[in-house]
This record gives C-alpha cells, sequence and structure tokens, in this order.
C-alpha cells in the first residue's frame, strides 16, 4: 500500500484535536488512509461507513450510539450524509474534551463545511487528502501518474486503457450520483458539458461570459457550476497575485482540472503517444506540476501566478519560509527556454530565486539564479 504524506500529519492532530477532519473528492482514497490509520493508532476504533444502511441503521439514536464511545476513537465516513450529528459531536466532545474523539471523513461538501464550522469550532482540525503525488508513487514515473493523474483507481490500473474507463465512469458516477447526493440539482449533461468546456481551456484566465454564452444560460449560473466543481475538489482557481508595483495587472483567476487524469478524459486522451501530439500537452504538464508543487508545500500554502498587461508573467508564484518570492516556469522541453516577460515579472517582484521546471535531468543556471530543475528534483523547491 502506497503510504500517504498526509498520515503523520493526522496521526499528530489526533493527539491534539478532538476531532479531525479529512476533506477531499470522492475516490481519492480516504477511507484506506483512515483504516491504515487506525491500524496504527486504536486498531479498536469504531469504523462506521454512513453509505451502508447497516451503519446508518446504527445511528438512528446517536446519542445512544456514540456514548458508548467516549474513550475510543470514532471513525465516520461520508459524514456529509448525516450532518445533524455535528451539534451532537460538539456537545459529547465538550462533556469529554480530549484529543481524538472522532476522525470524520467527507466528499468536500459545502454544507459540511459550513455545520462542521458551526458546530464545532475550535474543536476541529481539517486536512484535505489530494491525489497520488508524484513523490508518493515514484518521482521516476512522472508520466505514468502525468497521463493516469493520481486517483488510486485509475493510476493502479493494470492498463492505460482500463486506467481510461475507470475514469470515465468515475465522471459518470461523479455528475450521476455524488452531486445529486448533495443536494445540488443541475442536469448531468449540462455540468458535463461545462466540466468539459473548462478541459479545453485548462490553465486559462476565467472568462465566465464567454463559456455562459456558450453553454446558453447566465454568468452567475455560470459561476455556480464553477463553484461547485471547486468545492467538490476536481477545479481549482489559482488567483493572481497584486503586487505594490506600478503596473496594470490581470485580475481573473486561472482555473485547472486538478486531477490530470481527470484533465485527459474529459479531453478524451487515452495515451501517452495522443498527449504528445495533443494540443494541451503544454498546458496539461503545467497543471500537473502545479498540483506536484502544491502536494510539497505545507498544507494551506497560498500560491499564486503573476501577469501584467504588458506581458510580464510568472506562471506560479509563492512564498517560502522567509517570506520571500520564489518564481516558478513550467516548460514542456528538453531545452527550456524563458521569454522576456518572465524576466520583466521576476524584476517586478524582486524575486531572489527562481526555477523552470521540465521533464529533463539537469540543473543547470540560466541567469539571475533562476535554475532548470528536472521534475524529479521538485522538492528543491523548498530549500
Amino acid at each position: 500500500m502506497i503510504k500517504r504524506k498526509l498520515q503523520d500529519s493526522i496521526i499528530s492532530s489526533l493527539s491534539q484535536y478532538p476531532v479531525v477532519g479529512i476533506l477531499g473528492s470522492r475516490q481519492v482514497g480516504k477511507t484506506t488512509l483512515a483504516k491504515a490509520i487506525r491500524a496504527i493508532v486504536r486498531a479498536d476504533a469504531i469504523y462506521l461507513d454512513l453509505e451502508l444502511p447497516s451503519d446508518w441503521n446504527k445511528l438512528q439514536d446517536p446519542e445512544l450510539y456514540l456514548r458508548q464511545y467516549e474513550n475510543t476513537l470514532v471513525i465516520i465516513d461520508e459524514i456529509q450524509r448525516m450532518p445533524l450529528l455535528f451539534p451532537l459531536i460538539r456537545a459529547l466532545i465538550d462533556r469529554n474534551r480530549i484529543g481524538g474523539r472522532f476522525l470524520i471523513l467527507g466528499s468536500a461538501s459545502p454544507e459540511l463545511i459550513r455545520q462542521a464550522s458551526e458546530s464545532l469550532a475550535g474543536r476541529i482540525i481539517y486536512h484535505e487528502l489530494m491525489p497520488f503525488s508524484l513523490f508518493e508513487t515514484s518521482s521516476d514515473q512522472f508520466q505514468k501518474l502525468l497521463l493516469r493523474g493520481g486517483y488510486p483507481g485509475s493510476y493502479l490500473a493494470d492498463t492505460d486503457e482500463n486506467s481510461f474507463v475507470w475514469r470515465e465512469s468515475y465522471i459518470k458516477t461523479y455528475l450521476e450520483t455524488d452531486i445529486p447526493q448533495l443536494g445540488i440539482r443541475i442536469p448531468s449533461v449540462q455540468l458535463r458539458r461545462f466540466w468539459t468546456m473548462l478541459a479545453h481551456s485548462h490553465g486559462q484566465l476565467w472568462n465566465g461570459t464567454k463559456i455562459a454564452s456558450s453553454l446558453g444560460v447566465s454568468a452567475p449560473t455560470i459561476r455556480h457550476y464553477l463553484d461547485i466543481l471547486e468545492s467538490t475538489f476536481v477545479v481549482r482557481q489559482i488567483q493572481p497575485y497584486y503586487a505594490n508595483v506600478k503596473k496594470r495587472l490581470i485580475k481573473s483567476p486561472k482555473v485547472n482540472i486538478r486531477d490530470s487524469g481527470l484533465l485527459h478524459a474529459l479531453l478524451s486522451i487515452r495515451t501517452l503517444d495522443n498527449l504528445q501530439s495533443h494540443p494541451s500537452l503544454g498546458s496539461s504538464w503545467e497543471g500537473f506540476v502545479i498540483e506536484q508543487i502544491i502536494a510539497l508545500l505545507p498544507e494551506n500554502s497560498n500560491i499564486f501566478f503573476y501577469r501584467s498587461n504588458a506581458g510580464a508573467e510568472i506562471d506560479l508564484l509563492f512564498f517560502d519560509k522567509q517570506n520571500l518570492p520564489v518564481a516558478i516556469e513550467i516548460k514542456y522541453s528538453m531545452s527550456p527556454t524563458v521569454s522576456r516577460g518572465f524576466w520583466n515579472a521576476y524584476e517586478d517582484l524582486s524575486c531572489k530565486r527562481g526555477y523552470v521546471v521540465y521533464p529533463g535531468s539537469e540543473i543547470y543556471p540560466i541567469g539571475k539564479n533562476v535554475f532548470t530543475l528536472p521534475i524529479s528534483e521538485l522538492q528543491t523547491i523548498l530549500d
């Protein structure tokens, strides 16, 4: 079994917080991780899956059931299916406030977050579980992860074709089952069309008016669709960085499909050969690298892009431990170069170091403390 990066952080949180939440999209590995943690922390922990009628029935009188386990870790999977548990969990914690009372798992429902924020403020810490990252799998097999994405069912499939079939099934189930279970009433065909349009504009600036016109709906409706995909962790908005410089800056966010495998399924890219010849190769690689960097950074780190109307641009910007800006350019090329726009942006922000992430194997300087960086050496950005 592949050990998840979050495992140690969650175990540490269980020793400090009464409630620990693992949020993430469906099939990302939350249940497997929770069971691995149970084996390490409390083998006698109670596990309840609210998608199982038998476990649902155990909680018909939830106070009576849960009070039996005041000194035992209780793991509740898909907790958003029973939001009335949140006030009860708060009351039970306040009677006996110790670390590691509950480990709750949820599919990033907006309702889940709202309920927990109101009921469990000061009692809960959240961790977001992302799909497999490069350094949870194998850094020398980045092309497999790039093509298939990091969902365990897709990445671990025995063939690329079976991986593609898994992702198609995932998208269908997400649209036809998971979204309605969250109380969201949007025709699955409409939401699939929107998601596919986002895939074709992956990594580009958000233009809600244009997409709304194409789908024949209003701009607020399109924004609602985007919020749904973002809140269920399948789409990421990357905000522009506003620096105190005398420049006219782009203010629209970029929108990415978070998992490269789902992106390729939406674009009908089945094989690495298909990907290598596809016009979306560059944007796919950029989004993939961004997700790997996010997986490396401390949880809740802020990332940005930078772009001015004059053409100065940095693909990804984050701040290191000394709160200094680090500039990242992303190129799918064995001999990467950067444009004048990158150097202009580098100077605008007074960056002290930068990297050009590429699929090669050598690190070498290209000027002004900027180095090429093989994706297999991506941890270097944290130094």
